[in-house]
């Protein structure tokens, strides 16, 4: 896909969750204790969590995404026959001390000297969202969170992308919004942002109805893209 100039855009609104942070660093930080069992481990459990979401929304009946982020981890631990009590409590704590990826700062520092407001769109709950902030040292980079716990459904209901134009008072062309979660770019592409889908590990496209504007292989090619 060819990069376009996006225009007119006054905030830059990012996913977190395999976004800004990395979901596999919880399980990267206990890999030894869960040996050759690791990899099958943080893949099941990311799947499950997203799952969860889905099919919570659409049974209407919602839980936080701390709660969902546990659910989804005993799945994992059962289907890979792990029985180990103190290595969930360690994993769900790790959770809230994720890593963000390597050019995440430095790319939001330089958004922000260029006068964009940065601000955070996300499935988790207030408490994961602060955490993770607070750990990956971004706090003072970060204007605004937005978290879905505010309507309890998630994304990619259009409700959840309407809390960053009503929070932040602007029309959905005037946001940029950036996830490395394809479901979560066709969502937010079919309400109507402007949309780089920072497609890390080289995915295939989705089949759905709408579409990212830009692919990046990273947010560190994201300044290029903006008009500010």
């Amino acid at each position: 896909m060819k990069a376009v100039k996006f225009q007119g855009i006054k905030a830059c609104v990012y996913d977190a969750y395999g976004t800004l942070f990395d979901v596999h660093s919880a399980v990267g930080k206990h890999k030894d204790r869960l040996g050759e069992k690791a990899d099958a481990v943080s893949n099941i459990w990311r799947m499950k969590q997203l799952e969860y979401t889905w099919l919570r929304s659409l049974m209407e009946n919602h839980a936080d995404f701390w709660q969902v982020t546990r659910e989804a981890l005993d799945y994992a631990f059962d289907t890979n026959d792990v029985d180990d009590p103190q290595l969930v409590s360690d994993l769900m704590d790790a959770y809230l001390q994720l890593e963000c990826y390597p050019e995440v700062k430095d790319t939001l520092s330089l958004l922000k000297q260029g006068g964009a407001k940065n601000v955070i769109l996300s499935n988790g709950s207030p408490m994961m969202l602060e955490a993770a902030v607070e750990h990956a040292g971004i706090g003072d980079l970060i204007d605004q969170i937005f978290s879905v716990e505010s309507i309890k459904i998630y994304k990619p209901s259009p409700q959840v992308y309407q809390l960053a134009t009503r929070g932040l008072g602007i029309q959905a062309n005037q946001i940029s919004f950036q996830s490395s979660n394809a479901f979560d770019v066709a969502g937010s592409a079919n309400f109507g942002f402007q949309v780089a889908w920072i497609n890390r590990f080289g995915q295939r496209k989705e089949r759905l109805p709408a579409g990212a504007d830009a692919e990046l292989k990273s947010l560190a090619e994201l300044p290029e893209l903006l008009d500010l």
